[in-house]
């Protein structure tokens, strides 16, 4: 049999990873010298009496001789605790996600909710507030074993195995959040075990990763993984339930009550040195009139906490009422966008609306 033969014929028995007796048993079903074939396999030997047709000696060498060489700045340098936010203010299942983070427990946590109401930022500063270390990773439809895990990479010419973002996670014992769950495909399904509190075997390089003390997951959506019905979250997908049942508990997370979106919009105009706190209230009062509306089934579109911020923001840049709702408005439809200036007109008495000469 020539090598080709011998390596297909070992892959169509075994797979990739296969032992000692494997190739015994395949040297007797084959009529051949065992001495033949493993020599014919040296380059795939990853240990005593065990090869991975996917890992070559030289990888092997370089994982042994420069495992630990850095390919970016090392993690273990940077600090992975969360800045404070002086604008932050604790709403909905804060608490909750605090207390749960504190007790540095796994128990694996899932927040819903609509986009832009605080929920990646609620843990962000929980973590901060608890000086826990956090590592956010953004899920995408296509996010993958080598995406989270980690894998090879080509490092000043050697093959150095990195590890991902839940490995590391894994070995500092941090926060891993999770961000858009529902965004993923069934290439998420690579955590199954770590969902399970109960490490990853790294079969690549050989290495089982314990989770360290400390080591928990949180994951964000706008939805609770079953797709969204309305259109509104388009890309979302239907998560495997098997997977959605690692998480133990789920927090639903509205937008916050006025009083507290309006604490919210006053501390962030501190930070910009905006003094029209009037504008604020206005704000706020706004975005609660629109979401009842939307509840309602009145109109399909809604103003988030975020959008508030940014408009905001762009009151800072322009200083100017008008110009500032117009331009963080105009993301909507013609009709919508025309409505959400029109109700504000009737909010703020001091308020002209904008037309399209004045607004650039």
């Amino acid at each position: 049999m020539t090598r080709e033969e011998i390596i297909e014929g070992l892959k169509t028995n075994y797979g990739v990873e296969f032992t000692a007796p494997d190739v015994r048993a395949f040297c007797v079903m084959n009529d051949i010298a065992y001495q033949t074939v493993t020599k014919k396999l040296e380059q795939f030997k990853v240990g005593r009496g065990k090869w991975n047709l996917e890992v070559t000696q030289k990888v092997v060498r370089d994982i042994e001789n420069s495992f630990n060489a850095p390919a970016v700045t090392p993690i273990v340098q940077q600090n992975l605790i969360p800045d404070p936010d002086n604008t932050f203010v604790k709403f909905g299942p804060f608490a909750d996600i605090k207390k749960i983070i504190q007790s540095k427990l796994f128990y694996p946590a899932f927040i819903t909710g609509l986009s832009g109401n605080g929920k990646t930022f609620s843990v962000e500063q929980a973590c901060s507030q608890l000086k826990r270390e956090l590592i956010r990773v953004n899920i995408t439809i296509e996010t993958d074993e080598d995406d989270l895990i980690g894998g090879f990479r080509l490092v000043d010419g050697a093959t150095v195995w990195h590890d991902g973002p839940v490995i590391q996670a894994l070995n500092r014992g941090a926060v891993l959040l999770l961000d858009e769950i529902d965004l993923a495909s069934n290439k998420i399904l690579c955590l199954q075990s770590i969902l399970e509190g109960n490490g990853v075997f790294l079969k690549k390089i050989g290495k089982f990763v314990r989770p360290a003390n400390g080591f928990n997951v949180i994951a964000t959506a706008n939805t609770k993984g079953k797709g969204s019905d309305d259109g509104r979250f388009i890309g979302t997908n239907v998560l495997n339930e098997a997977f959605l049942e690692r998480f133990p508990v789920t927090f639903e997370q509205d937008y916050p009550a006025p009083s507290i979106e309006n604490k919210i919009l006053k501390n962030v105009a501190d930070s910009l040195k905006v003094k029209d706190i009037e504008f604020c209230k206005r704000l706020v009062d706004w975005g609660d009139i629109i979401r009842k509306t939307f509840y309602d089934g009145g109109i399909e579109e809604i103003i988030s906490t975020r959008r508030l911020v940014h408009i905001l923001r762009a009151y800072s840049i322009f200083n100017d009422k008008a110009k500032a709702i117009k331009v963080c408005v105009n993301r909507f439809d013609e009709e919508t966008k025309q409505s959400f200036l029109e109700l504000y007109d009737k909010v703020d008495a001091d308020f002209e609306l904008p037309t399209d000469e004045e607004v650039v």
